[in-house]
C-alpha cells in the first residue's frame, strides 16, 4: 500500500534510525506517532535568541545554521546541518531556559520535530530510543569538543581544510560570508586562503 505524504516525509527518519538500531513495527508506528514535519523557508527562524528551544530536529531535506550575535553586531557561525543530521540547542531544549542562540533555514528545509514531553514519552514506550538519542547527544558533544579544540588550536588553513572534509557538500552551497563566519575569518581571507590552496592542487 503507498503512503501517504506525511508517512512518506518521516520514511527518512526510520530509516535513519533503522541504520544505527533496527525498529520493529511498534517502534515505527512511534516515530509516526511522534514526529511531526514542518517545512521552514529560506531565512526564515526555527529559534530566536530569548525564546526556548521546543523542537528536537531531524533535518531531511535543506541547511540549518545556529549562531550567536555578540554585543558588537558580529555573527559567528557555531554549526551546520544538512540532510540525516540533527539541530537543536540541548541547553534550552532540556533546561527549558531562554536560549542564547539563533536557528535559521539556509535554504527552503524540511524537518521532524518532536516536543520534549513526547520524547520522554517516546523514551517511556519503547527504551530503544533513549539509547538512540544518549548516542546522538554524546556524538554532538564529541563533534563540539572538536570544533573548540580547533578553534583554539588550528590555523585558519587548518579549519578550512577540516570544514571541507567534515561539510564536502556545503561548499558550493553556502556564501563565503557564511563559511567565514563559521571558520571565525574575514570573507577576504577566506577568499586568499581559497586562491592559495587551488595554486597548490591545481
Amino acid at each position: 500500500m503507498k503512503e501517504g505524504p506525511i508517512k512518506s516525509s518521516i520514511r527518512p527518519l526510520i530509516n535513519y534510525f533503522n541504520n544505527l538500531i533496527p525498529l520493529n513495527d511498534k517502534e515505527q508506528d512511534s516515530v509516526f506517532t511522534y514526529f511531526v514535519p514542518r517545512l521552514y523557508r529560506k531565512r526564515q527562524y526555527i529559534l530566536q535568541e530569548g525564546d526556548t528551544c521546543a523542537q528536537f530536529n531531524f533535518i531531511v531535506s535543506g541547511c540549518l545554521r545556529m549562531y550567536k550575535i555578540d554585543e558588537k553586531g558580529n555573527t559567528h557561525v557555531i554549526y551546520f546541518a544538512t540532510e540525516n543530521w540533527w539541530m537543536i540547542d540541548l541547553g534550552s531544549f532540556y533546561s527549558k531556559k531562554p536560549s542564547e542562540l539563533n536557528i535559521e533555514a539556509m535554504e527552503d528545509t524540511m524537518v521532524l520535530q518532536i516536543s520534549y514531553d513526547n520524547l520522554t514519552t517516546l523514551y517511556m514506550q519503547a527504551p530503544k530510543f533513549n539509547r538512540i538519542f544518549r548516542v546522538l547527544i554524546e556524538n554532538s558533544y564529541v563533534a563540539l569538543q572538536k570544533r573548540l579544540l580547533q578553534n583554539i588550536s588550528s590555523t585558519a588553513e587548518e579549519r578550512y581544510l577540516a570544514f571541507i572534509e567534515t561539510y564536502p557538500h556545503l561548499i558550493n552551497r553556502l556564501p563565503q560570508l557564511q563559511i567565514a563566519s563559521f571558520l571565525g575569518i574575514t570573507p577576504e581571507f577566506l577568499s586568499r586562503l581559497r586562491s592559495k590552496l587551488s595554486k597548490q592542487n591545481p
